[in-house]
Parts: structure tokens; C-alpha cells; sequence
């Protein structure tokens, strides 16, 4: 059988390390180099002839030059005579343009899907697409994750008699409810209208919330503006403590701070797709790391098994 070659590029080295660890292999060096003119180069630094090589890369900010990065490992690793190259991009924060909304713009979504098969991507390995129909923007195998099981498992443990799960949008909607499955609760879900970029509003709330203790659901958190109007409708009705959930805790500007801040707000949990800086790290955020579901994905991958069964039961 072939041998995996895993490599990391600049966005998320600790999750690689995390995953190559799972797997018992080691992660194999990459050289990413900025020339005086402004332009990046990369060199793999160990061979990927015929071997089974996966580029582990999430589309964190800054999301360009982690993009071309991730396009010039590609590349490289194409040129190098892998047998099978597999874009592991758990974070594809190009998910949220999906759709021709205005007149004269990119549907970024596809672009990109385009140009990593362009660039030498066999397959993609990704996580909880913002949009799911983007799975169909790409002319090339999908692998499309969810965190749903692995953030179940934080609240496993806990008495959850007085709570429901609570989608902030009725797009999301799906996933909460196979969330709230996962720990036998009812699902309510908000009306959101999106204004712009970072403003929205929450006019109505459609499931029983009053007097509940509350888990919003949610892919995405950037800003966090989608949350705290969230909070604010279900403040308006009576609700108890809160757990803010997502997959992707981008949580940019004071997003951390501002969520923290408001009285209902217990907890804030999330996965380790994207990295968590320093200074919004607290006790009150719990971070649980997606490498070991990785890992396993990689390896039914390789060896050629199924990767829907993990999530048999889950939809």
C-alpha cells in the first residue's frame, strides 16, 4: 500500500501536529518563502512520488494568502508525481458565496472549487459547508464532515431536562435538529433577515423557548452579530442560561468579549478547524479539537473504506 504524506501549509500547523499524532505518522516539512516581490513560494521537503498525500490547509484569515498557499501545495505536490493528492480544507470559508445574490459579482464558492482542482487536488476533504449545495461546485470527490457527534459529546454528561436547541436561522435549521437528535432534545429555530455583511435581525422565533435553558446551534460565528441578535430575541422571551455552539469559531474583532458579556451567556464552545488567538482564549470558551475525526477520515480514505458510515444515524 501506498505510504501517507501529510503536510501542513501556514494556516493551522497545530491541528496537523494534532492529527499526524492520532495517526502515528510524521508530518512531513513544508517551506513556505515571501519573495521581495511580495510573491509566495513553497517547496515540499520530502518525497510524494507515489505516495497517498494529503495537504491539511482550513481557509482561515488571512483566507488569501492561505488559499494560495494551499494552491501552490497542490502544485508542488502534482509535480512531484503523488499518486493522490487530497486537499484537507476543514474550514472553506468560500462556502458562504454560493449564490448569484447581486447583480455583476463572482460566485466565489465555485471559483474556488475550480481552481483547486485546477491546481491538482484529487479530492477535498472539508467540514460543515456554510452552504451545502457548494459540495456541487467541485468536479472532483468530496468528503463532507460534520462536528455535530464530537460537539454533542461536551453535553453528554449533563442534565438537559429544561433545554432545546435552538437554530439562529432556519437555513441551519437541519443541523440543529440532527443535533438535538443526537441528545434526544426539541429544536426551535429563529427568522433571520440578513441586512448586510454584519447586520442582521432576528424577527421571530418558531419552536417553544420560554423558560428553557438554551443551546444555539450555529456553523459560523465571525463577528458574532448573528448571536447576539439571537440572544436578544430570546431574552424578550424569558429564556435561562445559554450555550453558544458552532463548528467555526472565527470569532474576529470582540466577537469573544461582546458574547461573553451578555448576562445569559454561559459557555461559548467550538472545534479547532480555525485557530483560536491568545487573547480569546478564556475559561468560559471550550475549545474540542476535530483531529482524531480527521485522522479516521484520513485513514478510511487511504485504505479505501467508507467514510459516510461514521455518520450513520446522523442525518
Amino acid at each position: 500500500m501506498r505510504d501517507i504524506a501529510i503536510f501542513s501549509g501556514g494556516a493551522h500547523p497545530e491541528l496537523a501536529a494534532a492529527v499526524c499524532r492520532v495517526l502515528g505518522v510524521e508530518a512531513s516539512p513544508v517551506h513556505i518563502e515571501r519573495y521581495s516581490n511580495d510573491c509566495i513560494g513553497v517547496q515540499l521537503k520530502a518525497n510524494c512520488r507515489e505516495n497517498d498525500v494529503f495537504l491539511i490547509q482550513p481557509l482561515a484569515p488571512p483566507v488569501q494568502e492561505h488559499l494560495m498557499e494551499l494552491l501552490l501545495m497542490l502544485d508542488a505536490a502534482r509535480g512531484a508525481s503523488a499518486a493522490r493528492i487530497t486537499a484537507v480544507i476543514p474550514y472553506f470559508s468560500y462556502a458562504r458565496s454560493d449564490k448569484k445574490d447581486a447583480p455583476r459579482i463572482s460566485i466565489a464558492g465555485r471559483l474556488v472549487a475550480d481552481l483547486l482542482a485546477a491546481a491538482g487536488a484529487s479530492r477535498v476533504l472539508t467540514m460543515t459547508l456554510h452552504s451545502p449545495q457548494v459540495h456541487g461546485f467541485f468536479s472532483i470527490p468530496v468528503d463532507h464532515l460534520n462536528a455535530l457527534d464530537v460537539l454533542a459529546n461536551h453535553f453528554r454528561d449533563r442534565n438537559l431536562d429544561n433545554t432545546v436547541v435552538l437554530s439562529p436561522d432556519l437555513g441551519n435549521a437541519k443541523s440543529a435538529s440532527q443535533f438535538a437528535r443526537l441528545l434526544d432534545l426539541p429544536v426551535a429555530a429563529g427568522r433571520k433577515q440578513r441586512l448586510s455583511d454584519d447586520r442582521v435581525v432576528i424577527d421571530a422565533i418558531v419552536g417553544d423557548v420560554s423558560g428553557h435553558d438554551i443551546i444555539v446551534l450555529d456553523d459560523e460565528i465571525a463577528n458574532g452579530g448573528t448571536i447576539l441578535e439571537t440572544l436578544a430575541a430570546l431574552r424578550r422571551r424569558g429564556v435561562g442560561r445559554v450555550s453558544v455552539v458552532c463548528t467555526h469559531g472565527l470569532f474576529t474583532k470582540r466577537a469573544v468579549e461582546r458574547l461573553l458579556a451578555q448576562p445569559e451567556v454561559d459557555e461559548i464552545v467550538t472545534t479547532d478547524t480555525v485557530p483560536l488567538a491568545g487573547e480569546k482564549r478564556s475559561s468560559h470558551v471550550h475549545t474540542i479539537s476535530i483531529a482524531p475525526l480527521l485522522a479516521e477520515t484520513i485513514q478510511r480514505i487511504h485504505n479505501g473504506e467508507s467514510v459516510s458510515s461514521l455518520f450513520v444515524g446522523h442525518v
